[in-house]
């Protein structure tokens, strides 16, 4: 019995550490999009700076 209840304590913890990764994994993948799009943003304000300046 207690060696059964080991058994599950040990696979729920592995299953903790899934999920954090899971979640970390899906930070990187939003902190990577939130770049692109700042600088995508940045680069539009940018041009239309320029275009906008008396020559």
């Amino acid at each position: 019995m207690l060696a059964a209840l080991w058994f599950l304590a040990d696979a729920a913890e592995e299953g903790k550490d899934v999920v954090l990764m899971m979640l970390a994994v899906g930070l990187v993948f939003l902190g990577t999009i939130a770049i692109g799009e700042l600088t995508h943003y940045l680069g539009a304000k940018r041009r239309r700076a320029k275009l906008n300046r008396p020559l």
